[in-house]
Formats: structure tokens, C-alpha cells, sequence
């Protein structure tokens, strides 16, 4: 990487950065481009050569957050070749996420509330950036090297996705209906139950 992009990359990175700690900490509202801009260090026309706006910043931030716990989970998995079936996998991925959120509230509390589908395919799949991977690929390659068919493996995602983002959500924050670890083996066997209901 020349001098020049690991310039790039350190502002766009300040700006990822400042950002985040302005929403968790001030709220989207009352946040403002000139906020970020000022508290990252770099001008106000700079964060126009990385972001369209807040709200792009914003979507982008999400998406590359549960990129980079997504990529920490499947490294661990990597190091797991006795982990072999699509189930195991999904199920060992899901676990180290909520761990990882139930570390992390303000963490879970940002990703979770702006969570959507929509984010993954318009903002991380279309437009990720070299240090995000795009686990919707890497969901999808998983089912396709099962021994097993699926219908709609990328219907099988979401609900996967959503299922385990809102039970973490009420159980980490709210310790309802259960405390997260108690919880994990009901989230376990409805995560089977899913990905079972949906074989060939």
C-alpha cells in the first residue's frame, strides 16, 4: 500500500471512528458532519471525499462494525477444522458474535438498533471496503459446499440474522426472558430448527 492510501484509509478510519463515538454517545440527530469532521481532525470537504452524508457514514459505520466482528468470528472458526457441518459453523459464528456483543453494549445497542438487510446488501455487499467482508457470501458459501440442499439460503440468513439480533438484544441488555447464557442453548436449537426447516 503506498503512502498515499494508507493516508486515505487513516482519515477515512478517523472518520469511522470519530463517527462512532459520536452517535453511541451523542445520538444520530445531534451529530453533525462538521462534529465528525472537527473531532477527527480533518476538514469539513474531506469527509465529502469518503461519505455522501451522515446518514451514509452512518449506514457505512453499521455495516463495517458487524463486518469486522463477523471477520473475527470466522478466523476463530478457521482454527476449528473439527467444526464440519453447516449447522456447527453457523452455530460456533453465532456464539462468538453474542459474545462479542454481550462484551460490547454499546456496541450490540448500535448495531442492533439499526440493523437491517437493507444496509448489508446496499451499503457492505455493494460498496465494502478492503477491511470488510461480506459474510452474506461467506453464509451462502457454507451452504453450498453442504452435504445437504437448502431452499433459499439467503432467506435462511435474514432469518437467521434477525432471529439471533433481537433475542441478543432483549436478553444482553434487559436480561429478558433469560440472562444471554442461559439463553444460548434455546437460540442454539431454534438456529437448527431454522436451517433444518429449510432442507431439501
Amino acid at each position: 500500500m503506498s503512502k498515499v492510501e494508507q493516508n486515505k484509509l487513516q482519515k477515512r478510519n478517523a472518520l469511522l471512528n470519530t463517527a462512532f463515538e459520536l452517535f453511541t454517545s451523542k445520538g444520530l440527530n445531534r451529530t453533525s458532519i462538521s462534529d465528525i469532521a472537527e473531532r477527527a481532525g480533518v476538514a469539513k470537504g474531506t469527509f465529502y471525499l469518503y461519505f455522501k452524508d451522515k446518514y451514509d457514514i452512518h449506514n457505512r459505520l453499521i455495516a463495517h462494525k458487524a463486518s469486522s466482528i463477523f471477520r473475527q468470528a470466522t478466523d476463530a472458526l478457521s482454527s476449528h477444522p473439527d467444526i464440519t457441518s453447516v449447522e456447527d459453523k453457523i452455530i460456533f459464528i453465532s456464539d462468538y458474535v453474542i459474545d462479542v456483543l454481550n462484551k460490547d453494549k454499546s456496541l450490540l445497542t448500535f448495531i442492533s438498533k439499526n440493523l437491517s438487510w437493507g444496509v448489508f446488501k446496499n451499503v457492505l455487499i455493494k460498496s465494502k471496503s478492503e477491511t470488510d467482508i461480506d459474510f452474506r457470501e461467506v453464509f451462502l458459501e457454507l451452504f453450498s459446499n453442504s452435504d445437504v440442499t437448502y431452499r433459499n439460503p439467503e432467506v435462511l440468513i435474514f432469518m437467521i440474522i434477525e432471529f439471533v439480533s433481537s433475542t441478543t438484544y432483549s436478553s444482553v441488555l434487559y436480561g429478558e426472558p433469560l440472562s444471554i447464557n442461559d439463553l444460548k442453548p434455546y437460540i442454539d436449537t431454534s438456529i437448527r430448527q431454522i436451517i433444518r426447516g429449510q432442507a431439501l
